[in-house]
């Protein structure tokens, strides 16, 4: 796991760097000329044009990281203007070149058009431009996790939240075609992917986003229950939504109670039940998640500081730990205090039948052999 995290995060670091640097290459002379004009004429339209398919072009062809992110900073720094008809040439000539560069990238060797394929997303990420859309939704089907991920990161990114939030018909349809293409993610994708829909989940102003949460919620609890969950720090994040939108009085009140119950138990449950087969990162990270809920979300809950669950855990006691998840969270024999303020019940279970308390997480999987 940490050496995705890594190859993640390397993409993400690189794709900041050098951003105060100017290509040599990539000549800006024409289009700075044309971009305090007022009024623009068919020949400076053109310049516009070629000025996009000379940089899609060099980074098809270039090789190194710092040159690639030079490119990408020339081409970025050239899209900020007022002048209405420059912004529309400039939208214009950035998809039909980057469809291009995406499509002449298709004959390449695997290695280099995963490259190219990301870097060109990197830049439509960078562009935050609802035209480019398209683009990247046609990429969340990739094969390639990194290029899912920055797929995905182009669609959530907050230059392209604001609009898609700005509250017209026309962004709300957008924003609802990419809650529809992400729910199609979340079985199969990284945690880094996953936390990236989550964050879009919790930020989009569309009834489906809360849909979209409950869904990861629902995979994340099965991961749990098999034992098979990845990166234990993003229920956190899980687990803050769910509870922020109950708190702001989600249409799906008692739907986003029951996944937030189940899940901070199953988080409970995995570190008391863990043992030798959780890592010691694991077992830190999810007394991070149990530690955080507590203070952030179930003390606002149920609107009174909760500290048992910490208190629990330094002491280093596992008995106190699971009175504390009875009292909060319930049993089968009895509501725990959430429910009962909240009003929900969890399930249904295989046969139909709702339950007070939380589904058990079975025993950790024997070592092979």
């Amino acid at each position: 796991m940490k050496a995705k995290w890594a190859i993640f995060s390397v993409l993400a670091v690189f794709s900041l760097l050098a951003v105060t640097s100017i290509s040599n290459a990539l000549d800006t002379r024409e289009i700075d000329r044309i971009r305090s004009k007022e009024a623009l004429d068919k020949q400076d339209l053109q310049v516009i044009d070629d000025f996009l398919a000379d940089g899609v072009e060099e980074l098809l062809n270039a090789q190194k990281f710092t040159d690639i992110a030079k490119l990408r900073t020339v081409i970025l720094s050239r899209q900020s203007t007022t002048q209405k008809q420059y912004a529309q040439q400039f939208s214009a000539s950035a998809f039909k070149h980057i469809t291009s560069g995406l499509q002449a990238s298709l004959p390449l060797p695997a290695d280099r058009r995963i490259k190219v394929t990301v870097n060109l997303m990197i830049l439509i990420d960078g562009l935050a431009d609802p035209a480019l859309m398209e683009l990247s939704i046609a990429m969340l089907r990739s094969k390639d996790a990194v290029v899912r991920y920055w797929a995905v990161h182009s669609l959530t990114n907050d230059g392209l939240m604001k609009l898609l939030n700005s509250g017209d018909a026309a962004a709300s349809q957008r924003a609802r075609v990419v809650a529809e293409k992400l729910k199609e993610l979340v079985d199969s994708s990284e945690p880094e992917t996953i936390g990236l829909i989550v964050q879009f989940a919790g930020a989009v102003k569309i009834p489906q986003g809360e849909g979209l949460l409950l869904l990861i919620a629902d995979a994340r609890i099965k991961q749990y229950a098999a034992w098979k969950v990845a990166y234990e720090l993003l229920d956190g994040t899980i687990l803050r939504l769910l509870a922020e939108k109950m708190l702001a009085g989600g249409a799906n009140r008692t739907a986003l109670a029951y996944r937030f119950g189940q899940l901070y138990s199953f988080a409970i449950q995995r570190y008391v039940k863990g043992g030798d087969y959780l890592t010691e990162v694991e077992n830190q990270q999810l007394v991070s998640v149990l530690v955080a809920t507590e203070a952030n979300c179930v003390s606002k809950l149920l609107g009174a500081l909760q500290t048992g669950i910490r208190r629990a855990i330094e002491r280093g006691d596992d008995t106190g730990l699971w009175s504390e998840h009875d009292r909060l969270l319930g049993t089968d024999a009895k509501a725990g205090e959430l429910a009962a303020k909240i009003k929900f019940a969890y399930g249904p279970d295989s046969t139909g039948k709702m339950h007070d308390g939380p589904f058990a997480l079975p025993a950790p999987p024997k070592p092979a052999g």
